[in-house]
C-alpha cells in the first residue's frame, strides 16, 4: 500500500468519525437513549466510510 492510498483510507475513516459524532449527537438531542445513539453513530460511521471508499475507488485513486 502506497502512502497516498494509506492517507486516503485515513481520510475516509476521519470522515466516518465526523459523521458518526454528528449522528450520535443528533440522536441524543432528540431524546434517544445512549445505547441507541451509539448504535446510530456506528451505523453512520460504517455507511460514511463505505461511501467514502467507494467514491475514492471509483475515482481510481485506490
Amino acid at each position: 500500500m502506497t502512502p497516498l492510498k494509506a492517507l486516503l483510507v485515513f481520510v475516509a475513516i476521519l470522515i466516518g468519525i465526523i459523521v458518526a459524532l454528528v449522528a450520535g449527537i443528533l440522536a441524543r438531542s432528540v431524546g434517544d437513549s445512549p445505547p441507541t445513539a451509539i448504535t446510530k453513530g456506528g451505523v453512520a460511521f460504517a455507511g460514511a466510510v463505505t461511501v467514502s471508499l467507494l467514491i475514492i475507488g471509483s475515482l481510481g485513486l485506490l
